[in-house]
């Protein structure tokens, strides 16, 4: 399974249930990682989408302790069992965690691949990742040249589970 996230400096991915920045080479990662794909995610990160929709061309799984929260166009699942029931259901590579905070840290340990994009800048913010750079079961991959938006610097970094199969 993977997971996908942009994060600060201080690994802060979120304030008031909206991203930090958008940064559009970003965004067009995420579709184009994503598109085709099934995305697991919580009922907040949905919300914040636009109109609170599904994301297009992609299976969009929701879980929520909410028994009666419904979303056309997406899976609804209301337990860690039912999610994994879910998921048993798709190819664990086709798998992307998108978020929030914790559906991450959630399923983190069940992923063996995180991609992240890694922006040189310190946000205010109330939501964080798990610093993978201090995790000893992570070790970075691959990472991209400097990448810029305006004057923000930014990275695409792509860690493994160590010991896990790898490309």
């Amino acid at each position: 399974m993977n997971i996908i996230v942009a994060a600060d400096h201080n690994w802060a991915i979120g304030k008031n249930n909206q991203l930090l920045v958008k940064i559009p080479a970003d965004m067009k990662f995420f579709r184009e990682t994503t598109t085709g794909k099934v995305v697991v995610m919580g009922r907040k990160t949905l919300e914040s989408f636009p109109n609170g929709l599904p994301l297009k061309n992609r299976r969009n799984i929701v879980l929520t302790a909410n028994p009666s929260y419904q979303v056309k166009d997406a899976i609804v699942v209301h337990s860690k069992a039912e999610l994994d029931l879910e998921l048993a259901k798709y190819n664990s590579d086709d798998i992307y965690v998108i978020g929030g905070a914790s559906i991450y840290k959630l399923l983190l340990d069940e992923c063996d691949t995180a991609h992240v994009t890694k922006i040189h800048y310190t946000y205010e913010a109330d939501t964080y990742f798990p610093n993978l750079d201090e995790d000893p079961a992570w070790e970075l991959v691959a990472d991209s040249e400097e990448q810029t938006y305006f004057d923000l610097e930014y990275y695409f970094l792509k860690y493994r589970r160590k010991g896990s199969c790898g490309e």
